[in-house]
């Protein structure tokens, strides 16, 4: 099994705070649509004909593109992929691109699940953020999105804002849980090099929130998400069962993915390779029919590296038998000796052979894993 991302870069406004690879140069799209369309081709064989379960559209703002642009994307994946008939098609989705119309094209291309950003449901918050959409539109694009067919629907929100508070937190979980949702990805607001929002920090324009009201929004996350049935089954990310989010996953389980478009990482087990962090730098490879990727061979001691940052962070945890199968007896031992301490803290559980950071420990589990890593 494999998956397919697609990192489409066009945005109409750069938000403060973050740090993705985009662009505002909208009149690239067609451009864009067409190179992707012979990346495809030109990279067939990347995954080796394995059967791809997952196909995810992110970015940037995937729903700026056309429904010629994605019809014709989609059409191209089908010739050229062994795709499942189980496939789970994601496309991300601004609130304000939305309306009834859009939504049934989506639907119409093979998209089966949308991922929304609304961040906040409330207007100042929103405002802070540099959002184009307002809380009215929010809620609007996830009811139309229920009305047009689409049951797995997932929303983004942003707790730890400077200018928000716990209560217009726990607010924004209200309202997001009262909406046909049925997935919820959760990031606090992290400040990251480069952006307009980090600056401002460097100058002493903004205050980042004190530690102690992380703990507690995080905390409300968790309350909150238990009482409407979500299960916390990873860092940032929440679920009804049977609605987690089959593309992250695999993501954490190590499954091989290639990504398509510029920035857009892939991964086949062995190596990791990445393309250029430039629209017209993919463009210009492609057309040269050459995607200019940088590649990495990863050794046995960062394949386990990353097997731990990805597996720990999710309730299923670290596999001690498949680390002892896949990296010897002696990586399974010293890792179970430097998970002794955590155990005997309780910040680490030893289930079913499965080292597991319990989610109530998930804001702390930075430093754990970094300390299970092996140097």
């Amino acid at each position: 099994m494999s998956g397919i991302y697609i990192h489409v870069p066009f945005c109409k406004k750069k938000c403060d705070y973050c740090d993705f690879y985009s662009v505002t140069s909208l009149g690239l799209m067609d451009s864009f649509a067409r190179a992707v369309e012979k990346e495809i081709e030109l990279r067939s064989n990347y995954l080796q004909d394995s059967r791809v379960e997952t196909i995810y559209f992110g970015g940037g703002t995937p729903s700026l593109l056309s429904e010629s642009h994605l019809g014709s994307i989609f059409g191209s994946l089908q010739k050229n992929f062994n795709l499942s008939e189980s496939l789970e098609v994601t496309i991300e989705a601004n609130p304000d691109d939305l309306n009834p119309a859009k939504l049934k094209e989506f639907l119409g291309v093979g998209f089966n699940r949308i991922s929304i950003g609304v961040q906040s449901f409330s207007d100042t918050d929103l405002a802070y953020l540099g959002r184009r959409h307002n809380s009215q539109q929010a809620v609007d694009s996830v009811i139309w999105a229920s009305e047009a067919g689409f049951n797995n629907i997932s929303i983004d929100l942003i707790y730890g804002l400077p200018i928000s508070s716990s209560k217009v937190w726990k607010e924004n979980l209200v309202k997001a849980f009262a909406l046909p949702i049925k997935h919820l990805s959760s990031y606090h607001l992290i400040y990251e090099e480069g952006t307009p929002l980090t600056r401002k920090v460097d100058r002493g324009l903004v205050l980042p929130v004190e530690e102690e009201t992380s703990v507690n929004q995080f905390e409300i996350l968790q309350k909150e998400a238990a009482s409407n049935d979500f299960i916390h089954y990873e860092i940032s990310n929440l679920a009804v069962e049977g609605f987690f989010s089959k593309h992250n996953t695999s993501y954490w389980q190590q499954v091989p993915y290639l990504g398509l478009g510029p920035s857009a990482h892939s991964y086949n087990g062995f190596s990791r390779e990445w393309n250029p962090r430039s629209v017209n730098s993919w463009l210009n490879s492609v057309s040269e029919n050459a995607v200019a990727t940088e590649k990495e061979i990863l050794s046995e001691r960062e394949k386990l590296n990353e097997y731990l940052i990805t597996s720990l962070r999710t309730m299923w945890g670290t596999n001690v038998d498949y680390v002892k199968s896949e990296f010897g007896e002696e990586s399974a031992a010293k890792l179970q000796k430097n998970a002794k301490k955590f155990i005997e803290q309780g910040l680490v559980t030893l289930q079913n052979n499965h080292l597991v950071i319990p989610q109530k420990h998930f804001l702390v589990s930075d430093g754990i894993i970094t300390d299970l890593q092996f140097v």
